[in-house]
């Protein structure tokens, strides 16, 4: 509590206290000025300090009562066979980021897979397919896993 009392008396002391006032120094020499000083003075023009009265209306014109909106026409496409193949691959070496997929559809049933490279090597794909009759099927196939590449440190040879 004193902390506070003590921070409130100096906010107080710095919110209180005036500007230092600036050393002045006079000179000996007389100001001199090599411009002539024109003035342009104009009378002030009239200001009014009151407008006109604004227009009061007593009631506005009563608005239409809409009882229903008008349809919306809906306008849908509609292909009765979509049909669209893809595919696509990334190969990044820096990363060891490899994956690929590709996937088509004909009316109704899609068939596609995709693959990817695990972190132990391996390769996990996947072959999956929909249709109306059997619904979503996938079967995944695991590769064996591979050793990553080792790299032996070279051969020091030491000449004495």
């Amino acid at each position: 509590m004193f902390a506070k009392v003590l921070a409130l008396c100096g906010l107080v002391a710095v919110c209180q206290a005036g500007l230092l006032p600036a050393p002045v120094h006079y000179s000996s020499a007389a100001a001199v000025s090599s411009q002539n000083i024109v003035r342009h003075d104009q009378p002030a023009q009239h200001v009014a300090y009151h407008a006109a009265p604004a227009a009061v209306a007593y009631h506005a014109a009563p608005a239409p009562i809409a009882y229903h909106a008008a349809p919306v026409a809906r306008v849908e496409e509609f292909n009765a066979h979509p049909q669209y193949e893809y595919n696509y691959s990334v190969a990044d070496g820096h990363t060891g980021d490899n994956k690929s997929q590709q996937e088509s559809r004909d009316g109704d049933v899609v068939r596609g897979s995709y693959s990817f490279h695990e972190a132990d090597g391996s390769v996990r794909t996947v072959q999956y397919s929909a249709d109306d009759h059997s619904g979503f099927n996938a079967v995944v196939h695991n590769s064996a896993p591979t050793a990553a590449p080792s790299h032996s440190a070279p051969a020091h040879y030491y000449h004495h």
